[in-house]
C-alpha cells in the first residue's frame, strides 16, 4: 500500500480505495490544481478517477438534494473506499459519445442553436415564403396609427368576420353575440341590430357576417378608442379586423401577411425555428433534413447479374418465390432478356421492371411502396431500409425547417445558412452583421452568449465543426471537448472536473490551447483531474499520479505521485518516456508502396471537395492532419462506405437518416479486396453478459471442455448447460445471466481468470489457447475472461476488435482492408509499441491497414 505524506491544507484525500483492481491505495489530489493520472492500460486509472473519485463527488451532491430531485438523476454505486475527505461536487467529462439520435446536432448540443432561434425570433426580417415580398403584421396600436394617417377625420366602421361552427345554430350565435355586448352586424352590405333581425335572416345561412365592434371618427383624439376596438376585432376575428368606409373595405391582420400576394405566415417565435418542434420542422422530412428514397444501386447491387441470377435483390429472398415466377413469365411475354446482365437490358426494359404495373406484374418500386403499409412490422421496416438511401430533402434543402421559418433572414442569411457555419465562421459573421442600434439593444445578451460559446468551441479545438452536423457522427474526443466547452460556459467554481484523455483526436498543434483551457478551469477555482498519456499534458500538470506497475491484477498500486521532477526521478515505466530513456523506435526499413493501389477521383463530402487520392494496398498507411482537416470524412465516410457498398451492397454501409455517404466520380482497386473492416471505439457489447471471451468466440471451447468432463457426461450436460446466455440451461434464473449473483460454479471461476492466467491453465487446449493468445498479443492479457463489456474503455474495446480480426486472419486468407480510427486512444506509450507489432502482423499476413491518427 502506497503511504501518503502528511496532507497539505486543501486536498482531496482518498483512503484504502479498493474499486475494481485498486489494491487499497491511499492517494491525494491538491485542491485548485491540475492533476494528471497516468499509467499502463488497465492499471486502474479509470477506476480511481471515475469509479472512485467522481462517483463519490456525484453521490454526495445528489444526497444533498431533495427526494423529489433525486428521482430524475442517475446515481452511481458507492465506491469501495474507507474514506474520502475534501471532495467537491463532481462533473465527469468522459470520452464517449452517448448520442444516437439523428435529431441532435452540434448546435443543439452546445445550445448555440437555441440562441440562434432567439436571435431570429427577435431581430429576423421576414419575407413571404411564396413570393419573397416583405411581410407586415398589425398590432392594435400600429393599426390605429395607420387608420389615423390614412383616413384622418373620416367616419369608419371596425368589425370582424363571424367565425362559423356546425355546433352553433342561428339562435345560439345571436344569443352569444348579444351576451358579449355586440349590437350590430353587417350582412350583404346592410346593417342590422342583433336585437331586431328581420324575419328570414339566419346567420347560419348567409355567406358572410361582419360583427361591428365600433363606429368612430379616425382622429388623433380617438387613438386609444381605435386601438381598443381593433384589439377586440383581432381577438374575436381570429386575428382579422375589417375596416369599412362608404366606398372602401380593408382588412387588417395581427398575423404576418404578405403585402403583395396576401399570404399569411407564422409569427416569429423561437419554436418556429426549431426542427425538433412540429411548429418549425419541415413537413416533408419532419426536421431531419433528409428523406429516404429507394435507390436503384441498392435494388440492383450488381449490374452484371441477370434477372435469372437475381439482379433484383429484393426478390431473391426465399419468401418471394411467387414474385420470381411472375417476373420470369412477364419477361417471356414482353421479350425481356432473362439471362442477359442488367446493364445490357436497355433503359426501356429497366424502367419497366423497376417502376411499371402490368397485369399480374408489379414493378419493384411499386412493390416496395406497397409494403410500406405494413411498416408497423419490424421485419418489414428492416427489409425496406436495405434499399433506401438518405438524400437531401428537396423542400428545405437540408435546412430541416419549414418554408415560413426559412423566410426570415438576417443580412440575407437564413438560420439554416448560419447553422452551416463553423464555430470560427459564426464568430467572424457576428462581428460583421450591421445590426441597427435598436436591434443591438434587443439582442445584446443573445449576441454575447453566441460569441462566448463560439469562442469556447474554438478554444477547445473544435472551431472547424459546423453547427448542423449530427452529434452522433462526432468522435468520442470531439463529444468530450463539446462537454468541456459547455463546462467553461457554465462558469462554475469549487467544482471537481474529471476528464478522460481530452487530448485524443487533437493534432499536437492544438494541444497547447487545450492545456490552456484546463488551466483556465483550474484558475477559476476548480480542481481538475485528467486521465492522460500525453507527454505534454504530464509536463503541464501541477501534480502527477502514476498507477501500475502493470495492468489488471498486476496494477492498481500507486508507483509514484508528486510534481513532475519527483516522477522523473522515480525510474518508473512512465518516467522512462518522460526522460527519453525509452521511446517508440522508428522502423529501420519500410515496405515500398504499390504496385496495387486504391484510387479515388473527385471524392467530396463536407470539407473534402473534389479530392483525388490513392492508398497503397499491402501496407500500413496513416492519414493525419490537424483537427477538422477531413481525415474521418475521407477515410470513414468516403473510402470505407463506398468500398463497403461495392463489396457488400446494402449490408455494408447503412447510414442514418440525414447522414450522407461521400460521393466519388470514380474508384478503382476496390475489386482487389475481399473484405473491408472498420475497427472503431464503439462498444463491443451493451449488456453485462457480453465479455471478452464471448466476443472472440472462445467461450464455445470452454463450455465444450466442461461438457466433456466425466461428471458432466454422467449427468447428461451439454455445452449449452454452461452458458449464461441460454434461457433454458446454464443461465442463472435469479440474475438472468447478468452475473450479479454468483453460484460458485467452476465455470464461474474460469470466467474470473485473466487472459494471462487462462493461457497457463489451458496450455494443452490448442484452439482455445490460440484465441486467448490473440487477446494477449494486443495487450489485453490483464482482462478477466468474464469482465462485462460495458466496463471496457474505448481503447480496450478497439483492441478487442483487433484481437477478433487476428483470429480471423489465422482462420482465413481473404485480402482485407482494415481501417482503424485513433487506435492509440487509452494506450500508454508502452502499449503503443505492442499495438504497432500487431498492425505489422496484419500487413505481413497480406492485408492492408489504414490508420487515422
Amino acid at each position: 500500500m502506497h503511504k501518503l505524506p502528511v496532507m497539505p491544507a486543501g486536498a482531496i484525500r482518498i483512503s484504502n480505495a479498493r474499486q475494481n483492481n485498486l489494491k487499497g491505495i491511499d492517494v491525494q489530489f491538491p485542491h485548485h490544481a491540475l492533476t494528471v493520472i497516468t499509467g499502463p492500460s488497465g492499471s486502474g486509472k479509470s477506476s480511481l478517477a471515475f469509479d472512485t473519485l467522481y462517483a463519490e463527488g456525484q453521490r454526495r451532491y445528489i444526497e444533498s438534494l431533495s427526494t423529489y430531485a433525486k428521482q430524475f438523476l442517475e446515481r452511481m454505486p458507492k465506491p469501495l473506499v474507507d474514506r474520502i475527505d475534501g471532495i467537491f461536487p463532481a462533473v465527469a467529462i468522459e470520452q464517449k459519445n452517448p448520442t444516437t439520435s439523428s435529431r441532435s446536432t452540434v448546435g443543439t448540443a452546445t445550445e448555440i442553436h437555441d440562441y440562434l432561434r432567439l436571435l431570429w425570433a427577435r431581430v429576423g426580417h421576414q419575407r413571404c415564403h411564396k413570393c419573397g415580398h416583405p411581410v407586415e403584421s398589425e398590432s392594435p396600436s400600429t393599426g390605429a396609427n395607420r387608420l389615423i394617417d390614412t383616413y384622418n377625420g373620416r367616419q369608419i366602421v371596425i368589425g370582424f368576420p363571424l367565425r362559423r361552427s356546425d355546433r352553433f345554430d342561428h339562435d345560439l350565435q345571436v344569443e352569444n353575440l348579444l351576451t358579449m355586448g355586440f349590437v350590430r352586424i353587417l350582412v350583404e352590405e346592410k346593417y342590422h341590430r342583433l336585437a331586431d333581425l328581420p324575419d328570414g335572416l339566419r346567420l347560419d345561412a348567409v355567406s358572410e357576417v361582419i360583427v361591428v365592434t365600433d363606429r368612430v371618427q379616425a382622429t388623433e383624439g380617438s387613438r386609444s378608442r381605435l386601438s381598443d376596438s381593433l384589439a377586440v376585432a383581432f381577438s374575436e376575428g381570429d386575428g382579422t379586423a375589417i375596416v369599412l368606409l362608404e366606398d372602401e373595405r380593408i382588412e387588417l391582420s395581427d398575423r404576418p401577411r404578405c403585402i403583395s400576394c396576401g399570404t399569411t405566415s407564422d409569427a416569429a417565435t423561437p419554436s418556429l425555428f426549431s426542427f425538433n418542434n412540429p411548429r418549425g420542422a419541415c413537413p416533408t422530412c419532419n426536421g431531419f433534413g433528409a428523406i429516404l428514397e429507394y435507390d436503384e444501386s441498392l435494388i440492383v447491387p450488381n449490374r452484371d447479374r441477370s434477372l435469372a441470377d437475381g439482379a433484383l435483390d429484393p426478390w431473391t429472398k426465399p419468401r418471394y418465390t411467387g414474385r420470381r415466377s411472375t417476373l420470369r413469365e412477364t419477361a417471356r411475354k414482353r421479350k425481356i432478356p432473362y439471362t442477359k446482365p442488367w446493364r445490357a437490358l436497355g433503359k426501356k426494359h429497366q424502367a419497366f421492371l423497376l417502376g411499371e404495373r402490368a397485369g399480374a406484374y408489379t414493378g419493384i418500386l411499386p412493390f416496395l411502396r406497397d409494403l410500406e403499409a405494413k411498416r408497423y412490422k419490424q421485419y418489414i421496416r428492416v427489409f425496406l431500409r436495405q434499399y433506401q438511401k438518405a438524400t437531401i430533402c428537396g423542400d428545405c434543402r437540408g435546412g430541416r425547417l419549414k418554408p415560413e421559418a426559412l423566410a426570415f433572414t438576417i443580412t440575407d442569411k437564413t438560420i439554416a445558412d448560419v447553422s452551416a457555419f463553423t464555430a470560427a465562421g459564426l464568430a467572424r459573421w457576428l462581428e460583421t452583421v450591421p445590426f441597427t442600434t435598436r436591434e443591438q439593444e434587443i439582442a445584446k445578451t443573445i449576441l454575447q452568449e453566441l460569441q462566448s460559446r463560439a469562442r469556447f468551441l474554438c478554444d477547445v479545438g473544435l472551431g472547424y465543426l459546423t453547427f448542423d452536423r449530427q452529434t452522433r457522427t462526432l468522435s468520442g474526443g470531439e463529444a468530450q471537448r463539446i462537454s468541456l466547452a459547455n463546462a467553461l460556459g457554465a462558469n462554475l467554481v469549487d467544482t471537481l472536473y474529471v476528464l478522460d484523455e481530452p487530448s485524443v483526436g487533437l493534432h499536437p498543434r492544438d494541444n497547447d490551447r487545450l492545456l490552456d483551457l484546463l488551466r483556465r478551469l483550474r484558475d477559476a477555482g476548480n480542481t481538475v483531474v485528467v486521465v492522460e498519456h500525453d507527454i505534454a499534458a504530464m509536463r503541464a500538470a501541477d501534480h502527477l499520479i502514476e498507477l501500475g506497475p502493470a495492468s489488471g491484477t498486476n496494477g492498481g498500486d500507486v508507483v509514484a505521485a508528486g510534481p513532475l521532477p519527483s516522477i522523473e526521478a522515480a525510474q518508473t515505466l512512465t518516467a522512462g518516456y518522460l526522460t527519453g530513456t525509452q521511446s517508440i523506435a522508428v522502423p529501420s526499413s519500410r515496405r515500398p508502396p504499390g504496385p496495387t493501389w486504391i484510387h479515388l477521383e473527385g471524392a467530396s463530402l463536407h470539407n473534402v471537395r473534389d479530392l483525388d487520392v490513392s492508398f497503397p494496398l499491402g501496407t500500413l498507411t496513416t492519414v493525419t492532419g490537424v483537427s477538422g482537416s477531413g481525415k474521418s470524412t475521407l477515410v470513414h465516410d468516403i473510402l470505407y462506405r463506398n468500398i463497403a457498398r461495392h463489396l457488400h451492397g446494402h449490408h455494408g454501409a447503412k447510414e442514418h437518416l440525414g447522414e450522407l455517404i461521400g460521393e466519388v466520380k470514380s474508384m478503382t482497386g476496390w475489386d482487389l479486396l475481399d473484405d473491408i473492416v472498420l475497427i472503431d471505439q464503439s462498444p463491443v457489447g451493451r449488456t453485462p453478459r457480453s465479455n471478452p471471451i464471448t466476443y472472440v468466440r472462445a467461450f464455445d471451447e470452454i463450455r465444450g471442455l466442461f461438457a466433456k468432463q466425466p461428471l458432466a457426461q454422467a449427468r447428461g450436460y451439454r455445452p449449452t448447460d454452461f452458458s449464461f446466455n441460454a434461457v433454458d440451461g446454464g443461465r442463472c434464473a435469479s440474475c438472468e445471466g447478468a452475473g450479479h449473483i454468483h453460484k460458485g460454479l467452476s465455470i464461474h471461476d474460469v470466467l474470473q481468470l485473466t487472459v494471462d492466467d487462462a493461457i497457463k491453465r489451458f496450455r494443452h487446449q490448442e484452439k482455445l489457447g490460440r484465441s486467448l493468445w490473440h487477446l494477449q498479443q494486443v495487450g489485453l492479457g490483464y482482462l478477466r475472461l468474464g469482465q462485462p463489456a460495458t466496463t471496457l474503455s474505448g481503447g480496450e474495446a478497439q483492441r478487442l476488435k483487433i484481437a477478433r480480426q487476428l483470429a480471423n486472419v489465422a482462420r482465413k486468407t481473404k485480402r482485407r482492408l482494415y481501417i482503424l480510427d485513433e487506435p492509440t486512444t487509452g494506450l500508454h506509450m508502452h502499449d503503443v509499441k505492442t499495438l504497432l507489432k500487431v498492425l505489422d502482423r496484419l500487413v505481413d499476413a497480406g492485408h492492408t491497414v489504414i490508420v487515422i491518427e
